[in-house]
């Protein structure tokens, strides 16, 4: 395979099919005080974005002070509720065994709380892939590049790819000096992820080829 020496994954939107939970999480938000809903997950996808304040800003939804921190908790609640109906994302689990099968070293990093993290990663029963779990130390996913930064610290030489869904997922790589690659069917559009400047692959098995050098090629 392509010379790496560990991969890092996104979670939500990556190796977790919450799109439609996040979905249904925020239009209740937007029901409650009386805002336009999302109508499908195309519309989530345009309009999702990091920071989460700027996309609830765009959405209507308080977006700092008290009102931020009020909605944010009502989203953690909703999207708790739900989370049991959420699935590994179809490929995921394949590439995961695949690159245990060679001996790379996996790892999460994430902008979801880290407790809540190891909750969910257990949860799905994909714990032992990963020798690192890492996560915020607060609920309000507003920016997981410092993760990445301390990270790289800590392992100075290694080659690590990155694997995400969303432009966030670049800029955290990019800040640790990690390579990014992206898959589509995530939180964005595929036309977001293009603006990327990375590789962008369809699905799972996409990607699985091109870094075990079935394919030749950076995606499309």
């Amino acid at each position: 395979m392509k010379h790496y020496d560990r991969v890092l994954w996104d979670f939500n939107g990556t190796l977790l099919d919450d799109l439609r939970l996040c979905m249904d999480s925020v239009n209740l938000l937007l029901e409650r005080r009386g805002l336009p809903l999302l109508a499908d997950e195309e519309a989530y996808r345009r309009v999702f974005g990091f920071p989460v304040q700027a996309y609830y800003a765009r959405l209507g939804l308080p977006s700092e002070g008290e009102g931020y921190t009020v909605a944010a908790h009502e989203w953690i609640a909703a999207y708790r509720a739900g989370e049991h109906t959420a699935p590994l994302r179809e490929g995921s689990a394949h590439l995961l065994e695949r690159l245990m099968a060679a001996g790379v070293p996996q790892g999460v990093l994430s902008a979801t709380e880290s407790g809540m993290l190891r909750e969910q990663v257990a949860g799905l029963g994909i714990g032992a892939c990963f020798d690192c779990i890492l996560g915020r130390e607060d609920i309000y996913a507003t920016d997981k590049s410092e993760i990445a930064r301390a990270f790289r610290r800590a392992h100075p030489v290694e080659r690590i790819l990155m694997i995400g869904d969303t432009l966030h997922d670049v800029d955290t790589a990019r800040a640790g000096g990690f390579d990014p690659v992206l898959v589509e069917g995530g939180h964005q559009d595929r036309e977001t992820l293009l603006s990327a400047g990375c590789p962008v692959f369809p699905d799972f098995g996409a990607l699985s080829a091109w870094l075990f050098e079935e394919v030749d090629g950076n995606g499309v």
